[in-house]
């Protein structure tokens, strides 16, 4: 039904290409078909041809909260609502404001932590917790027969400290192997929706190594990688961001694995 609905649209923007009616519509389809990458283009697309659509700014906001992007949605369902209020639009805001309002809480946290870092010249001592678990990791880079254990393949990687993550990534370095930061929240709904296929692709993927990073109990990795959406990936291969993906995007995700990650 959907994808006969999407065929008729293609079909009627083919005739019309410039209805942003059209084209909003055919976005909220995309919606329903769980493509919110696609609908994203086409509501971008209604909004060149009228930059007062309603419908327009209601499905991108509706698509970016689907990919985790809570200051972009928010602000195109502000918009929206100011055109032309429905309660969807009140619906999405619910959900949308509180997301929102945390990742700009974490911004601020990060602010305050690069000025306590500037103030201090250093970074904070870490716990005893902390210094002993780096101290076992940089005992286990420096043993090559360790880092099978370091470093274990498919699985997924949780990362609490700095020095933790700095060992893991030198560690996939000097393996010559993938590292992917996943930077993931426990309210945030597309991390929720994405974190199974994550678990799976770290089993399928079995020589890249999966890190996934909590911000809200690793806020100072956050701030290092000036977080300000989630889920968000980042790709590191020898030490250097080599690509990233921003928001709950299946289909990204994987290609930029297989793309990066090589043979498996």
């Amino acid at each position: 039904m959907l994808d006969q609905a999407l065929d008729l649209l293609t079909e009627a923007i083919l005739l019309n290409p410039h209805s942003a009616i059209l084209y909003a519509t055919r976005a909220s389809v995309f919606i329903k078909l769980k493509k919110p990458n696609a609908a994203i283009r086409d509501a971008d697309t209604a909004l060149k041809i009228n930059p007062d659509s309603a419908k327009g700014y209601k499905i991108r906001g509706l698509s970016r909260a689907m990919l985790g992007l809570w200051k972009e949605a928010l602000t195109d369902l502000h918009v929206a609502s100011k055109i032309d209020y429905d309660e969807e639009i009140g619906m999405a805001l619910k959900k949308v404001e509180p997301n929102a309002h945390k990742i700009e809480e974490h911004r601020r946290k990060y602010e305050r932590l690069r000025k306590q870092k500037e103030q201090k010249r250093a970074q904070p001592k870490k716990q005893p917790q902390d210094e002993a678990q780096d101290k076992d990791a940089l005992s286990a880079l420096k043993d090559g027969t360790s880092l099978y254990f370091l470093l274990p393949d498919g699985e997924v990687i949780d990362i609490h400290s700095v020095g933790d993550l700095e060992t893991k990534l030198s560690a996939a370095s000097k393996t010559s192997r993938l590292a992917i930061l996943y930077f993931t929240a426990t309210w945030c709904g597309p991390c929720r929706y994405i974190s199974p296929l994550y678990t799976s692709l770290a089993g399928k993927y079995r020589r890249v190594v999966f890190i996934k990073v909590d911000i809200d109990k690793a806020v100072d990795i956050a701030a290092r990688w000036n977080i300000s959406s989630v889920p968000t990936f980042f790709f590191v291969k020898n030490g250097k961001e080599v690509d990233s993906v921003v928001g709950a995007d299946k289909n990204t995700l994987e290609r930029k694995i297989a793309q990066h990650a090589g043979p498996f």
